[in-house]
């Protein structure tokens, strides 16, 4: 079997465990904290952070956030709305990133985030996704 039949696979493993660790690992956790807030009346300290980044309506921003890491992390798991869901990560980790550099903190792991979502938003899913099941381009 010759390396270019793996590549399908590859990117599989890299799609899905990219949006696996995004969505639960960050995203997860600020979902939670949103729905804390907004139902239960607890405070989600996350808003606070948001808001001294100086973004306008807080609240908004931070449930974008939320809802971009891990709603879009599952659907680029999935390989579904692929190069939308990218979009997404790339704006909300582009955030990341530069407020990391500002406020010198650890910047690896949402650069790394950031690539990856660069690399799927010009690559697109692959063979192995509801993107390429679905009829939806796959970037081949």
């Amino acid at each position: 079997m010759s390396l270019g039949r793996l590549e399908p696979l590859g990117l599989l493993t890299m799609r899905v465990g990219f949006g696996l660790l995004l969505a639960l690992r960050h995203g997860w956790g600020k979902v939670v904290g949103a729905y804390g807030h907004l139902f239960l009346d607890q405070e989600w300290g996350f808003v606070h952070g948001v808001e001294q980044m100086g973004f306008p309506v807080p609240l908004f921003f931070a449930l974008c956030t939320a809802l971009a890491e891990f709603a879009g992390g599952l659907f680029l798991a999935l390989g579904l709305f692929t190069r939308y869901a990218a979009v997404f990560v790339i704006i909300n980790m582009s955030v990341a990133v530069t407020r990391h550099l500002l406020t010198n903190m650890r910047y690896e792991l949402a650069t790394l985030y950031l690539i990856v979502a660069v690399f799927l938003l010009i690559r697109g899913a692959g063979k192995l996704s509801l993107d390429s099941l679905l009829g939806k381009s796959t970037g081949r």
